[in-house]
C-alpha cells in the first residue's frame, strides 16, 4: 500500500508523490517566541514529528524546516513591558521554547530560520509582488491586493465575494480593499526597524513564511503544515504571496493539525486553561504525554485531561511490560530467524509479528492513522502475552525478532526514547527499583500475598531513608497512600495499614 495523506488544498486523500524521488521537503510554521511553549505547541509539533519519523521509516530523506517568528506585535509588546530589546527578548524565549520541546522528547527540525535573519529575502519577495501587479505601497506601508490574485481562497475555500458580505474587515484608509493584508509595516515608536525602499519598518507576519520556505526548500516543495487555525488567513496569504512573486506552485500537500481542547473547552488565556510544557513535565513523564497525543488522529481535536493522561499511562505500562518480557526472553539472541524452520505455536507467533508490522504500516499509510496504529500495537501486546502464557520458555531468536519489530514501530510513535526509563512513566513515581518489583509482582503467575509485597516495598523505603534519599522515601509513601495504604514510622520500623 502506498502512503496517502489528506491534502487540505484538494480536500481529499491523495497518494503522496514527492517532487524529487526519495526526498521530502517539509515546512511547518513554527512558534512565535514571546512566552514559554504550551501543550498546543506540543500537539502540533508532536504530530509533525511522527509524520517525519514515518516518512524516514519508509526510506525518504526528509529535509524538515520550521521557522522561528522572532519579530511580531506580541513580542514587541512583551519586550516593551519588560523594558528590554525585542530581539534580545525573543532570543531568550527561542532557547526556552525549543528546550521545552526537547524535554518533551520531540525531535528537532533540521533547520530553524529566524524572521529577523531573513529580512532581505522578504524585501526582495515584496519587490517582485509589486512588480507583478499584486502589491502596492501606501504611506510607507505595503499591502497585498487580494482582488488581483484570482486563486485567493483556494486553500481555505473562502471566496472573496462571500467574505465581503458575511464578514466585517477592519477599515483602513491606507488599503484599497479592507481584506488586503500587510507585506511591510512602517515603524512605530519603540519597534525594531529595518531599512526598505518604502520606509524604515518591519515585515508583516505572513510574508516571513513565504520567503523562508521558498529560500530554504525551493518551489514547489512537498509538505506545508501547521495548526488548523493557520489555514486562514495565514496559509492562504502565504500561497498568494509566494505564487504572485514567483509564478510557481508553492507547496503540493497541505497538512493541518486539529486544535486541542482542555477538559472540553477551547484553550485560551482568557479561560485560564493554558498549560505550559514546563509545568506539565513536573507531574508527568514526557512519554506519557506523547503517547496521549499519539492516540488522536492528527486532524482530530483531542481533549486534554488528567483522565486521558492516566489512561495513556496505563496503556504505556502494558507496552513496556511486553518490551521487558521480550528483552528477558531474547537476552543476547540474534534477530536473524528463519521463519520456514518454525512450526506449531512458534510459526503462529512469527506470523503474528509479521502481521503486526503489515497492519501497522497499512494504518500509517492511511493518512498517518495513529489511533489505528496504537490499536494494532495493543492487539500485538495481547497476542504476545497469550503466546507467553502457553510458552514459558519461548524461542530466543523469535523473541528478539519480535522485540526488534516492536521497537522499530514503537519508535515511529516516539516510544522507547533513551530519556524515558521503562517502569518510570510518571514524573513523581517512586524509584525504578520499586516499579520493577511491582511489575514483576503483577506478572508473576504465582503471586505473592499483598502483605509480602508491601513489606518488601517498605524495606526499599527504609533503604532510601538510611541513604538519605528523602525524595524516593517520600514518593513511596505518597504512592502507597494514593492506592489506599497508610504508613506509620515506629521505633520498631515502619508499619502499614489499609485506610
Amino acid at each position: 500500500m502506498t502512503l496517502e495523506i489528506h491534502n487540505t488544498l484538494s480536500r481529499k486523500k491523495e497518494e503522496f508523490i514527492p517532487v524529487e524521488k526519495g526526498k521530502v521537503k517539509m515546512y511547518v510554521c513554527g512558534m512565535t517566541v514571546y512566552s514559554d511553549a504550551h501543550i498546543g505547541h506540543a500537539r502540533t509539533y508532536f504530530a509533525f514529528d511522527i509524520i517525519r519519523r514515518y516518512l524516514e521509516y519508509k526510506g525518504y530523506k526528509v529535509n524538515y524546516v520550521q521557522n522561528i517568528t522572532d519579530v511580531d506585535d506580541k513580542i514587541i509588546a512583551a519586550a516593551n513591558k519588560e523594558n528590554v530589546d525585542a530581539l534580545k527578548y525573543s532570543r531568550s524565549f527561542t532557547d526556552r521554547c525549543l528546550g521545552d520541546l526537547d524535554d518533551l522528547g520531540i525531535k528537532r527540525a533540521d533547520l530553524y530560520p529566524k524572521a529577523s535573519e531573513t529580512i532581505p529575502d522578504m524585501i526582495e519577495m515584496i519587490k517582485k509582488i509589486i512588480e507583478n501587479g499584486y502589491g502596492y505601497e501606501s504611506k510607507g506601508d505595503v499591502y497585498f491586493s487580494v482582488e488581483q490574485f484570482k486563486d485567493y481562497g483556494k486553500l481555505s475555500g473562502q471566496k472573496l465575494d462571500e467574505m465581503k458580505t458575511s464578514a466585517c474587515a477592519i477599515t483602513d484608509d491606507k488599503k484599497h480593499n479592507p481584506f488586503d493584508f500587510a507585506l511591510w509595516k512602517k515603524a512605530k515608536p519603540g519597534e525594531p526597524t529595518w531599512n526598505s525602499p518604502w520606509s524604515e519598518g518591519r515585515p508583516g507576519w505572513h510574508i516571513e513564511c513565504s520567503a523562508m520556505s521558498s529560500k530554504q526548500l525551493g518551489l514547489p516543495f512537498d509538505i506545508h503544515g501547521g495548526g488548523m487555525d493557520l489555514c486562514f488567513p495565514h496559509h492562504e496569504n502565504e500561497i498568494a504571496q509566494a505564487e504572485a512573486a514567483t509564478g510557481k506552485t508553492f507547496a503540493k500537500y497541505w497538512m493541518h493539525i486539529g486544535l486541542l481542547t482542555v477538559n472540553g473547552e477551547k484553550m485560551s488565556k482568557s479561560l485560564g486553561n493554558m498549560i505550559n510544557i514546563k509545568d506539565l513535565l513536573k507531574t508527568w513523564n514526557p512519554e506519557v504525554i506523547r503517547f496521549f497525543f499519539a492516540q488522536a488522529h492528527y486532524r482530530s481535536p483531542p481533549d486534554f485531561s488528567e483522565k486521558g493522561l492516566k489512561n495513556a499511562e496505563k496503556g504505556l505500562n502494558k507496552i513496556h511490560r511486553l518490551k521487558e518480557k521480550l528483552e528477558g526472553f531474547s537476552d543476547d539472541a540474534s534477530i536473524k530467524i528463519d521463519g520456514d524452520s518454525l512450526d506449531g505455536e512458534e510459526k503462529t507467533y512469527y506470523e503474528t509479528v509479521n502481521s503486526f508490522k503489515e497492519h501497522f504500516e497499512q494504518a500509517m499509510d492511511d493518512d498517518i492513522n495513529t489511533p489505528e496504529a496504537v490499536a494494532i500495537l495493543f492487539d500485538f501486546v495481547n497476542k504476545s502475552n497469550r503466546y507467553f502464557e502457553n510458552n514459558p520458555d519461548p524461542n530466543a531468536e523469535l523473541c528478539r525478532y519480535a522485540l526488534d519489530t516492536l521497537i522499530k514501530l514503537g519508535s515511529i510513535l516516539t516510544l522507547f526514547q533513551p530519556k524515558t526509563a521503562p517502569g518510570d512513566l510518571k514524573g513523581d513515581s517512586p524509584s525504578n527499583k520499586l516499579q520493577e518489583i511491582i511489575l514483576k509482582y503483577e506478572e508473576n503467575t504465582e503471586k505473592k500475598s499483598t502483605e509480602e509485597l508491601l513489606d518488601r516495598i517498605l524495606e526499599i523505603r527504609e533503604e532510601s531513608r538510611k541513604s538519605k534519599d528523602w525524595e524516593t522515601s517520600d514518593n513511596i509513601r505518597k504512592e502507597l497512600e494514593d492506592i489506599g495504604f497508610e504508613i506509620q514510622d515506629t521505633d520498631d520500623g515502619p508499619v502499614w495499614r489499609k485506610k
